[in-house]
């Protein structure tokens, strides 16, 4: 079972990157960019079609693909070329990419949440006995977290998790009735309960029926905080809490995706699991390839209108083949790290 949860899994890679490419080669053909080559995998050509002025190809290695358009990293006669385009046609087509993992990621949530009927959602439904919160001029049946700190509340989970890095004063804003309420420097800490275990802040969060406009909600509130995952997890490589070694590639990530299918209790929900998994990357793809790092779609943009505003400034034309020298550099870099996280994959599954 182990090796058709790896299989699943390299499938499900393999569509992420074939979307991501999908959408600059859709967008290029769409503003007339000549688009020579659009392969989907790295390395020898498994199959391969011309079709008109495009060879369509399915490579070897499922880590990788790419849009080959004319003219992309140097300049070019060629009216079509990717250079000679208008810098709002080239900035859609570079973040068209990210676009489609960040809808594919959108519909791969609402599609697990079809057959849902409510949602736990972060709304109070019941205090335990003694809680000290419970008041008029703090919270009360119904409320809503809608913020914590700053911090958008997206699931129910996010409550704990936010009280807990805030310290012992908070500030809340809660949804009643409709309205948001402010709760400026609330004191919260977990206090111990009769019957309990562990200290607690003794209220239970209730449920929400599962309208169709509440799939939606969630769906999206799903990705915002796949979103903020992300975020907090470049914060913390910044800062270095952690390190490359911590870091996951295209390895990494099937062997976490065959592994999270492998505990789950039933073909099913294993099924769902890296499903869910699946909608998380896509959404982390969409967002590290718009990063401004030389090679990546983000770094392409940024460079683009740092050219155009120097273009503007000087009205001198630069030559494209600089920066085509600097996406070089920065492939080269990118490719280094990707061995060394591959190293560290394989090295992480042999010795565990």
């Amino acid at each position: 079972m182990t090796i058709l949860y790896v299989l699943f899994a390299i499938l499900i890679f393999g569509v992420l990157i074939a979307v991501h490419e999908f959408g600059h080669f859709a967008t290029a053909k769409a503003c007339g960019v000549q688009v020579d080559e659009f392969a989907v995998g790295m390395g020898p050509a498994l199959w391969k079609k011309q079709h008109g002025e495009t060879l369509y190809a399915l490579r070897a290695i499922p880590i990788g693909g790419y849009c080959a358009m004319v003219g992309e990293d140097e300049a070019s006669d060629n009216p079509r070329a990717f250079t000679n385009q208008p810098a709002w046609k080239r900035v859609i087509i570079l973040v068209a990419g990210a676009a489609m993992n960040f809808l594919l990621g959108l519909l791969v949530i609402l599609c697990l949440y079809a057959s849902a009927t409510a949602f736990h959602a972060p709304v109070l439904a019941g205090f335990m006995e003694g809680c000290p919160y419970e008041r008029a001029d703090g919270l009360q049946l119904g409320d809503r977290f809608y913020k914590i700190d700053g911090h958008r509340i997206y699931q129910y989970y996010d409550v704990g998790e936010f009280l807990n890095q805030g310290g012992e004063h908070h500030d809340l804003i809660m949804v009643r009735d409709g309205k948001k309420i402010k709760l400026d420097s609330f004191y919260m800490v977990p206090v111990e309960y009769e019957g309990q275990e562990n200290k607690m802040y003794g209220f239970y969060f209730g449920y929400e029926e599962a309208t169709p406009g509440v799939k939606l909600r969630y769906t999206w509130d799903t990705a915002m905080e796949f979103c903020r995952m992300v975020w907090m997890g470049l914060r913390q490589l910044i800062s270095g809490q952690v390190g490359v070694r911590d870091m996951s590639g295209p390895v990494g990530i099937v062997d976490l995706m065959a592994e999270t299918g492998q505990q789950a209790a039933s073909t099913a929900d294993a099924i769902y699991n890296i499903l869910y998994l699946g909608a998380f990357i896509a959404v982390n793809l969409a967002m590290m390839n718009l990063l401004p790092i030389p090679a990546l779609d983000g770094g392409r943009v940024f460079l683009l209108l740092v050219t155009w505003l120097f273009e503007s400034l000087t009205h001198k034309k630069l030559d494209p083949k600089y920066e085509g020298y600097i996406h070089g550099a920065g492939m080269v870099l990118l490719l280094g790290l990707m061995a060394v996280v591959m190293f560290n994959d394989v090295l992480r599954i042999f010795t565990t």
